[in-house]
């Protein structure tokens, strides 16, 4: 019996929407429609500093507008609960335990200073991350993290194997395959804020809601490399993948949230309609 397909869309409300945006959740819907399944808005609002309840609301309206419709999220409720990262804090940390106790996680006292004094691993523009890679001889001994009953006050790593290839199937881009302490290496899994890292939550998140497949930009695709060391470590089934080519201005710059021409609020009222945007050339970039 064939799984039932759930996706989901996952707004960050750190600003408005662009056109960007509108494409990845548009072809998320789409998908949902199309395989007769179920859509789920996610509020990935755990960015203390940046996200605003205002831009939340504003991205509901925004994609309604836009002709996108969920069956599950903030709004309108569902079976795996809370829709808000925010109001997920327990459901992150009793994963930060389990991880902690298997010895998969260390505390990290470095700062960013330190990491920057190193030397900078190669990345293209699009890539997720632009760190330095975490020294290994900077790891913490495994039982140091075992002093640990909670997160708070440091950051925490994950202690990433040496020399090992982590290869999936992206839908769009074909088989990507990943080198351990070579395309990637330590990375954040909770910040010393309090809350978890977008890796983390972004994994416990899509498991406990059933997700079975994830449509986001191809800025990600790195990134579910090391999404992938967390589902093994925590024993969970990964979803599939389906990564979009990231739209750009007419530059060649990606689009991001502070290129408000092109957000659909200020399409909206310049009078132009859903229709007319999704005929725009930038659409089709």
């Amino acid at each position: 019996m064939a799984t039932p397909y759930r996706g989901r869309i996952a707004p960050t409300p750190t600003g408005h929407l662009h056109l960007g945006h509108a494409r990845t959740f548009f072809t998320a819907a789409a998908r949902a429609r199309a395989a007769g399944g179920v859509l789920v808005y996610r509020n990935e609002d755990i960015d203390r500093q940046r996200c605003k309840l205002a831009f939340h609301r504003d991205a509901m309206e925004d994609l309604r507008w836009f002709g996108i419709d969920w069956q599950e999220g903030p709004d309108c409720g569902g079976p795996y609960p809370p829709y808000t990262q925010s109001a997920a804090n327990d459901i992150y940390l009793d994963a930060w335990r389990r991880l902690k106790d298997a010895g998969y996680i260390y505390p990290c006292r470095k700062s960013r200073r330190d990491l920057a004094a190193c030397i900078t691993a190669p990345h293209g523009e699009d890539a997720p991350a632009k760190e330095p890679l975490y020294p290994v001889e900077w790891r913490p001994p495994i039982a140091e993290a075992l002093h640990f009953d909670l997160p708070d006050g440091v950051n925490w790593r994950f202690r990433v194997p040496a020399q090992r290839t982590l290869s999936y199937e992206d839908g769009v881009y074909g088989r990507q395959a990943y080198r351990t302490q070579d395309d990637f290496g330590d990375f954040l899994i909770w910040r010393r804020d309090g809350m978890p890292a977008y890796e983390l939550a972004v994994v416990i998140d899509d498991a406990r809601m059933r997700i079975s497949e994830v449509v986001r930009g191809a800025d990600l695709l790195l990134s579910t490399a090391r999404q992938l060391l967390i589902y093994e470590a925590l024993g969970l089934t990964p979803p599939a993948f389906h990564h979009l080519p990231l739209m750009r201005d007419n530059t060649g710059k990606r689009l991001a949230k502070r290129d408000k021409a092109m957000s659909l609020r200020n399409l909206r009222a310049m009078g132009l309609t859903p229709e007319d945007i999704r005929q725009q050339a930038e659409w089709q970039c």
